[in-house]
């Protein structure tokens, strides 16, 4: 399943390293912790406004096509909130590999996952690579 776009509604400038800047320097973790908390808010306020709206429209419509299209809505809407609710729980794991210094790190192989890679998807666990080989792995098991 693909991640949705980090932080569609927030636009943010590309980090631009400095010269002889070491990888996940004191600055990168910084820019991607900003990246990281303005999504997290964001996927927050989603929450609240999903529990107001279903609050203030819930009905009991007299007509049973009504009641199954309400229905219909609030169960897509709580499928996308449940999805962002992991999405939220894997930018908090990702904010305790930045704590431990992990971050930005392949956790299969250990290499550099790559700045512009980070700021495309910001709670990347592994390198391009290892995570291609998981993709065709994966496929090869379910036999598509």
């Amino acid at each position: 399943m693909a991640n949705p776009a980090p932080i569609e509604s927030h636009t943010y400038k590309p980090y631009k390293e400095k010269k002889g800047e070491e990888y996940m320097s004191e600055g990168q973790i910084k820019h991607f912790t900003e990246i990281l908390e303005t999504w997290k808010t964001e996927l927050m306020s989603e929450v609240d406004r999903t529990v107001d709206h279903m609050k203030d429209e819930a009905a009991n419509f007299p007509d049973p096509a009504d009641r199954a299209t309400q229905e219909e809505e609030f169960s897509l809407e709580l499928r996308t909130r449940d999805r962002e609710r992991k999405l939220i729980k894997k930018i908090d794991d990702t904010m305790a590999l930045m704590s431990s210094g992990e971050y930005g790190y392949c956790e299969t192989c250990g290499v550099e996952i790559g700045l512009r890679m980070m700021e495309a998807r910001p709670t990347a666990t592994q390198c391009i690579d290892c995570k291609s080989l998981d993709e065709i792995k994966e496929k090869q098991t379910r036999g598509k």
